[in-house]
């Protein structure tokens, strides 16, 4: 099979079946073709995990960076139309890990935008991460050096973001002494 139509409609199933080589994601049934990530993409995704990877030494939460595939379920597995590859996740509940990656919504994910994804990282990901409950979702904005920090509220919509900079240090929500300094992420 080639690669998918653009206009048209897809799920799990169709997904397993197309290229191995070129990384696709797969939101709300329609597809988003990825490009390769920049260097400044991949130095701050390397920063942020690093601090994640150190505080779960030992712990029962696992953090996993891209490419990671995150799918969503619906009644059917085959049913499924939303898989994507957040660049940073944190799943606590280790009954959703499988081979094929993470079935449900993590505790945590982190998005660092491009050019390419910054729409689909603002719009559609915040969207299918609210209604799937991801308790808390970070966007990372590398030019601007600015992170925006969404958590889950108790009517199961995130709030007005808490945003940070470079001089600042972030408290991470879902537990309770983990702290992300922001210099270490955009030296």
């Amino acid at each position: 099979m080639g690669l998918p139509d653009k206009e048209e409609m897809y799920t799990y199933e169709d997904y397993l079946k197309w290229p191995d080589d070129q990384r696709i994601e797969l939101i709300n049934g329609q597809i988003y073709l990825m490009t390769p990530p920049l260097r400044i993409h991949q130095k701050i995704s390397g920063a942020i995990y690093n601090q994640f990877f150190n505080y779960l030494k030992d712990k029962e939460c696992e953090v996993y960076y891209a490419p990671f595939g995150v799918r969503f379920p619906e009644k059917n597995e085959k049913d499924i139309k939303a898989v994507v590859e957040p660049d940073i996740a944190v799943v606590c509940d280790k009954s959703k890990l499988d081979n094929e990656g993470c079935k449900g919504a993590p505790d945590l994910i982190v998005e660092i935008t491009s050019p390419s994804t910054a729409r689909r990282d603002k719009i559609e990901k915040f969207n299918l991460y609210e209604k799937y409950g991801v308790k808390e979702y970070w966007i990372v904005e590398p030019e601007e050096k600015i992170i925006s920090v969404f958590t889950l509220q108790n009517n199961n919509r995130y709030g007005r973001p808490e945003s940070y900079t470079v001089d600042n240090k972030i408290k991470v929500s879902i537990f309770e002494d983990l702290v992300i300094d922001l210099k270490d992420v955009f030296r």
